[in-house]
């Protein structure tokens, strides 16, 4: 057990092959978990405004969760065979249409499931110890779901960056990442440092440009990489959205009606700063 907690993992090519095909998995399940996990909050929060409101309940709306209904088409709703349900493969195979109904497939569903075999990969070869490099896997898997949520939905769901904060103090109590001390205190600055400019901004201008999503991932980071990463994640964020919102808005005018997924730019910095510290 020592082993798994202090030794380095020494992996050879065709082990990092093996992680590469993990990553692939683990990728497709997150792209279920970036399509259902919205799906399943809508039907929480119907639900519960209609006993709120003492409606009854819609009997025929279908449950969604992770594991049913079983996989199906985004377009036509058609139950995919098992054939075009492998992987990365069967994106390449139909040639990034749907068989049944001849509709592109997201180009985000290859995109997760190479990105997170390539990010597995990556954090594999860094030399951390085998307890320490399943938190490593954790976190980019949670970043990866969080900031396509963001992106599409303008979401941070509890039921991740919630767990996610607990797991970075978890693993700072045996001093992973940061001391123990450090992963508090960045969990606490991280939450009230946004809780402060989102009011300042309020205040100023009326309007909420921070969402309480945001708070908590903020202090997720915190609890992971400890205080003293939080400006370079705030910077590299920050900078990294304007940037990209600026190019594709092309303008200040219209930048300033739009919504920019925050949490999506807090989760690619905090993945370039874990990969700063690993190299």
């Amino acid at each position: 057990m020592q082993w798994l907690l202090t030794n380095p993992v020494d992996l050879s090519g065709l082990e990092l092959c093996y992680i590469a095909l993990l990553g692939i998995a683990v990728g497709s399940f997150l792209n279920l978990v970036i399509v259902r996990l919205p799906l399943m909050l809508q039907q929480q929060w119907q639900q519960a405004a209609q006993r709120q409101l003492a409606l009854p309940l819609e009997e025929n709306t279908s449950k969604i969760n992770l594991l049913i209904p079983r996989s199906y088409c985004d377009h036509c709703q058609q139950r995919l065979q098992i054939k075009d349900n492998i992987p990365l493969l069967s994106f390449l195979w139909l040639r990034g249409r749907t068989r049944c109904c001849q509709q592109a497939i997201p180009y985000y569903y290859p995109v997760v499931e190479a990105a997170t075999a390539l990010l597995f990969v990556v954090a594999a070869r860094a030399g951390y110890p085998a307890i320490q490099l399943l938190g490593v896997w954790y976190l980019l898997s949670s970043l990866v779901v969080l900031a396509l949520i963001d992106h599409y939905h303008q979401l941070l769901p509890d039921l991740i960056t919630l767990p996610l904060l607990w797991l970075g103090l978890l693993f700072n109590l045996a001093d992973y990442f940061v001391t123990l001390p450090q992963a508090v205190t960045g969990a606490v600055m991280g939450y009230v440092m946004l809780w402060i400019l989102f009011w300042l901004v309020k205040w100023c201008t009326g309007r909420e440009a921070i969402g309480y999503g945001d708070f908590k991932l903020l202090a997720a980071l915190g609890a992971w990489f400890g205080w003293q990463a939080l400006p370079s994640l705030l910077l590299l964020a920050t900078v990294s959205g304007l940037l990209f919102a600026l190019w594709q808005y092309r303008s200040l005018s219209l930048l300033r009606h739009q919504p920019i997924a925050f949490g999506c730019w807090l989760a690619l910095a905090a993945t370039a700063v874990l990969f700063s510290n690993i190299t």
